[in-house]
């Protein structure tokens, strides 16, 4: 009797042991296979990529950095004018600033009160003003050609604002907001992005002009700092992935 049970014993033990071994033998196997250790052998990493990329999505890495040309300078954009500018023809003595904004984005609205401001200053500094309305989703309705026109016309612009079909130069430059603002120097190199100022809410409680202060830097021959900031608004509203 003694002697069966101790042979059961070790049958059990050696059942635990091959059990053990093959467990770890195939978690090391799948550490070490490159296809687990890939998003598409690895469940975690799949499920991570499951999520899909909207319309608009960017990342911040692909936005056109401090120091980099403007792209599509000579692209040629029809204004609520009835002219065509590009960023070559609005372009100052000591270059330009290029504005992405809309008609109705709460955010447009709440800074718009200092849109006459930063035109005056650009114009004192022989900056030219670009604004550009690349809301392509919304052309058919709030963001059309004749809703910018007769915006345009409410808050009495004096500077060209565009309409970006396709959303072509909010893509090239990385635009992701409105307002989305982008200043450029005479040679046409990126020296400050972002936003307007501090508060969007009150134009009393601004302590920091951002734009103002990178244009005044900027003709002065002097750092720009901060030469980025965070641009907060609306999400421009675009009909296709970038």
């Amino acid at each position: 009797m003694l002697r069966q049970l101790a042979i059961l014993s070790m049958a059990i033990c050696t059942f635990l042991l091959m059990s053990c071994s093959n467990t770890s033998s195939e978690g090391t196997a799948k550490k070490e296979d490159p296809k687990w250790n890939s998003a598409e052998g690895n469940p975690i990493e799949m499920k991570k990529k499951k999520g899909k990329k909207q319309p608009g999505s960017r990342a911040a890495a692909d936005q056109i950095q401090i120091g980099e040309a403007v792209p599509m300078a000579d692209l040629k954009l029809a204004a609520t004018d009835g002219k065509t500018y590009s960023i070559n023809d609005v372009k100052g003595e000591n270059g330009v600033l290029v504005m992405f904004s809309c008609n109705t984005c709460p955010y447009v609205v709440a800074w718009e009160d200092r849109f006459p401001k930063v035109a005056e200053v650009c114009k004192e500094k022989n900056i030219g003003l670009y604004v550009v309305n690349s809301n392509e989703a919304k052309r058919e309705g709030d963001d059309s050609m004749d809703a910018m026109k007769a915006h345009a016309e409410k808050m009495k612009y004096d500077f060209p604002y565009v309409v970006d079909t396709d959303h072509q130069l909010a893509d090239a430059i990385g635009a992701m907001k409105t307002p989305d603002l982008f200043l450029f120097d005479k040679d046409l190199k990126l020296v400050y992005k972002g936003a307007i100022d501090d508060n969007h809410k009150s134009t009393k409680d601004v302590e920091h002009f951002y734009v103002k202060n990178a244009i005044g830097n900027l003709t002065a021959g002097q750092p720009i700092d901060p030469n980025s900031t965070k641009a907060i608004g609306c999400t421009i509203k675009r009909t296709k992935k970038l």
